[in-house]
This record gives C-alpha cells, structure tokens and sequence, in this order.
C-alpha cells in the first residue's frame, strides 16, 4: 500500500465500504428501489449485467421501482475478494457475487458476475460516509472455462448455505 494513503485510510474506511456493499445487496435483496439507490452518491453510476447503465441516484430509482414492481428478482450473494484505497477519500471495492432465483436455494451459474464497487468519502468533517459513485456488474463468463466456472459456483453456494 502507498506509504502516503496509510496515515489517511483507517481500517474503518475499509470496513465501512464493505458494509456499504452488504447493504447496496441487501436492499436489492429486499426489492427496495428507494433503499438501494441511496447507497448512491447523487451523479452515481450502475452498470448492470446486461451493459445497461443508470446514470444518477434518481434514474436508478426510477428504474429500479419498474423492475421490482413487474419482477421478482434473483438474490444476491456476494463475497469481497479485495478492498482498497485510490486515494484518502476513495475505496475500490472488488467481489464475486451470485444469483439465486425465488424460491429456490441453488446459484444459478450464468449469472455468477463480478462486481466493482468505487466509493468516495462525501460530507462535512467528522460526518463523512461513503457513497457508491460507480457500481459495475460484469458477468463471470469465463469462456472455455467451465473449472472455473464451477468453482466459482461452488464457493458461492457454501457462502448463500451459511447466510
């Protein structure tokens, strides 16, 4: 780690983005629009699994109320693989997340992703949080893979067991 970065980044900057990424999946989890999209700075970005993009803290409400008002989606179970300073107000956040339908208990191996979080410190001294100014879901494909592939799932399911 940069030298410089350690006497600006507490260990609790790095424990705060990682409750910041359990609760962004758990109010997707919980279908809550209004909940999930305040996890988000207001000019924040999601870019989901399909390329699509959100582009504020109101449109991915406003589109995310569509989706879970016509959908019942998958849950998230995701697992952090790496968290780290950009600089004293910036945390990168890298996880492997998967998906289990309603109503069942097994990952659905083509929608395991792999997640980017970055995150910015914002607000007054002494009162800062973290909010998401981008949040990236790219699918775990890995083509010509399927060892990969497998093992993924299968740490994934072992996490969603212990949930």
């Amino acid at each position: 780690m940069n030298p410089v970065l350690d006497s600006h980044i507490t260990l609790s900057d790095e424990a705060q983005v990682k409750l910041l990424y359990k609760q962004l999946l758990e109010s997707w989890n919980k279908n809550n629009a209004d909940e999930f999209a305040g996890h988000f700075a207001s000019n924040g970005t999601s870019i989901g699994f399909d390329g699509s993009q959100m582009n504020s803290q109101q449109e991915i409400n406003e589109q995310l109320l569509q989706v879970f008002s016509n959908h019942k989606v998958a849950s998230y179970i995701g697992i952090v693989r790496e968290v780290r300073a950009l600089s004293p107000t910036v945390m990168v956040l890298r996880a492997v997340a998967g998906m289990v339908p309603p109503g069942q208990t097994e990952i659905k191996p083509e929608v395991n992703a792999i997640q980017t979080l970055i995150a910015q410190k914002q607000g007054a001294p002494g009162r800062e949080n973290f909010l998401i100014a981008v949040f990236q879901n790219t699918p775990a494909a890995f083509h010509g893979r399927p060892g990969l592939t497998r093992q993924l799932t299968e740490e994934l399911q072992q996490a969603w067991n212990k949930k």
